[in-house]
């Protein structure tokens, strides 16, 4: 049980810091297309997402998991993880829509 415990508590720090990188590079990708920098935002996106998927995987596991009749002793550091991934979705969503408004506001300024 104490090892369960563990597990689940690991599982759930390591889908908050994939969430939390999962946001700041779509912060950091928000700001380089803000600056004009869309190569570079576009390459920090790729990033965001790849972490966002390794994110996904766990989250996916532990649902395969209790699918699978296993009883997952789920406390508020999993709950908490759950709103991290959330939150960083959200937002990197958000981020991909400021850049595309970036781009359109540098394509108007050039035509002028």
């Amino acid at each position: 049980m104490a090892e369960e415990v563990l597990d689940i508590e690991m599982i759930a720090m390591t889908l908050i810091g994939h969430a939390g990188e999962t946001k700041s590079l779509a912060y950091h990708a928000m700001n380089a297309a803000k600056e004009g920098k869309f190569d570079e935002a576009q390459e920090l996106m790729r990033q965001s997402t790849e972490e966002m998927l390794k994110a996904h995987e766990l989250q996916t596991d532990l649902i395969v998991r209790e699918a699978g009749g296993e009883k997952l002793n789920v406390g508020l550091i999993m709950v908490h993880s759950q709103d991290h991934l959330m939150t960083a979705i959200l937002f990197k969503e958000l981020a991909k829509e400021f850049i595309e408004v970036y781009k359109r506001l540098e394509q108007k300024a050039d035509k002028k």
